[in-house]
């Protein structure tokens, strides 16, 4: 009877080989069949798919000691940190001493051992920033979290403006600029950037300067920093617009079929976007017998009822040539 221990040889794909894996590792074969070999985590075995010989056995699991029936309960017994994130100014590599008196068995701490920690935690947030720009970082990375979960941004999003605003900072853009107005502004390109866009009448609502500084922070660090984004496309706005308003799914296809004909004839050209969207979406509700009113539509997309009510006839104009 054969040795069954035997190294696993690889052997090296003869085909066309992807970009993506099949470039950087050879695929483990039987030596005898040339079949698929496996691991079975449950004997501690490799063996092949195909004539079942046994390549390693007494195999080291990599796997957890522990099991888990659910995400959260997983959560909870992983050993591992949070991920390192762009919205931290040491990108979340540093620890945070927890604000609840307990222990690790969920025991009430003693007043003498709470005094402690309580003095602990205000070291401990001393020491968390280094020196003026690290705490630059941490204020408005904040703000970044604050502004972005008012207006129910992605965390993909929030971490694209914190990358944009800690550009801005490396490259001492910030000398005669407000941290609120810049982080208002990072935030602004990185909803474009993901095309979840929002007016600047709703980031002034959550932001702490007005409208104005907002325009020039966001054409100061797009100019610097070569952002190079797209004009917004009116159709991005038709979903928010929709939910807010709490139209029928007929009506939001009618305003999207209205939008591009309102392109086709380039009525967007020189306008505002959500301007735009708004008139369209108050003509489709009117089309569609939906009782919507201009000020209803106004109050939900900021837009004001003399621009809705300018727009909506072009639209329809336009819709009429190009259906």
């Amino acid at each position: 009877m054969k040795d069954r221990h035997i190294k696993v040889e690889q052997k090296a794909t003869t085909h066309e080989i992807s970009d993506q894996s099949e470039s950087a590792e050879s695929k483990v074969v039987c030596p005898e069949c040339d079949g698929q070999v496996i691991q079975d985590s449950e004997h501690g075995e490799a063996r092949c798919n195909k004539c079942g010989l046994i390549t390693a056995e007494e195999i080291i699991d990599r796997g957890p000691e522990w099991r888990a029936f659910g995400d959260e309960e997983r959560l909870k017994r992983s050993r591992v940190g949070a991920p390192s994130t762009e919205l931290r100014h040491d990108s979340g590599l540093s620890t945070t001493i927890d604000w609840r008196n307990k222990d690790g068995y969920g025991n009430q701490l003693s007043s003498k051992r709470k005094e402690l920690f309580r003095r602990l935690r205000k070291w401990d947030q001393r020491f968390v920033t280094k020196n003026a720009q690290e705490r630059n970082l941490k204020h408005a990375f904040g703000e970044i979290d604050r502004m972005a979960s008012a207006l129910g941004f992605p965390q993909p999003c929030r971490e694209t403006a914190g990358v944009i605003y800690r550009q801005a900072v490396d490259q001492e853009l910030l000398p005669g600029r407000t941290i609120e107005g810049m982080t208002t502004a990072s935030l602004y390109a990185a909803a474009r950037q993901h095309g979840t866009p929002r007016t600047l009448v709703e980031f002034e609502t959550v932001s702490r300067v007005a409208k104005v500084r907002i325009q020039r922070a966001y054409r100061y660090i797009s100019q610097e920093l070569s952002l190079q984004l797209k004009p917004v496309d009116p159709l991005q706005y038709v979903p928010q617009f929709a939910s807010e308003l709490g139209v029928s799914e007929e009506a939001e296809q009618l305003t999207r079929r209205l939008l591009e004909a309102a392109k086709s004839e380039s009525l967007h050209s020189g306008q505002s976007p959500a301007s735009i969207t708004a008139a369209a979406l108050y003509a489709a509700a009117q089309l569609t017998n939906e009782k919507v009113t201009q000020d209803t539509v106004s109050n939900a997309t900021h837009v004001s009822c003399v621009t809705i009510r300018n727009h909506y006839p072009e639209i329809l104009d336009a819709y009429e040539n190009y259906s």
